[in-house]
């Protein structure tokens, strides 16, 4: 991995009501990725990491909201999310 070390490329799993819904029916699990991480880096950095078989990975990028702080305007970080599709047979389970 060139720039990002794996520990770098995924920040956080994400858990929301969707996301449960999918890892239980279709096995696919979605993590909060750095934004400069490529479908590859991604792939490898979950199969080393947790172990386990990637059959697709699919990305999507957001843009960060614009926010008011006091009287001057801010803006959240830009991210990507990262939805990996795991092989026949393969589990990943969070605490």
């Amino acid at each position: 991995m060139s720039l990002l070390s794996m520990y770098n490329v995924i920040k956080k799993p994400l858990i929301t009501e969707k996301a449960v819904d999918m890892k239980e029916n279709l096995n696919q699990v979605t993590f909060a990725t750095d934004a400069r991480a490529s479908k590859k880096m991604i792939k490898e950095a979950i199969e080393k990491l947790f172990n386990v078989k990637v059959k697709d990975v699919r990305t999507m990028n957001y843009k960060g909201k614009a926010k008011r702080f006091g009287r001057t305007m801010g803006k959240r970080s830009d991210w990507k999310k990262a939805i990996v599709v795991l092989a026949d047979g393969e589990k990943l389970e969070f605490v």
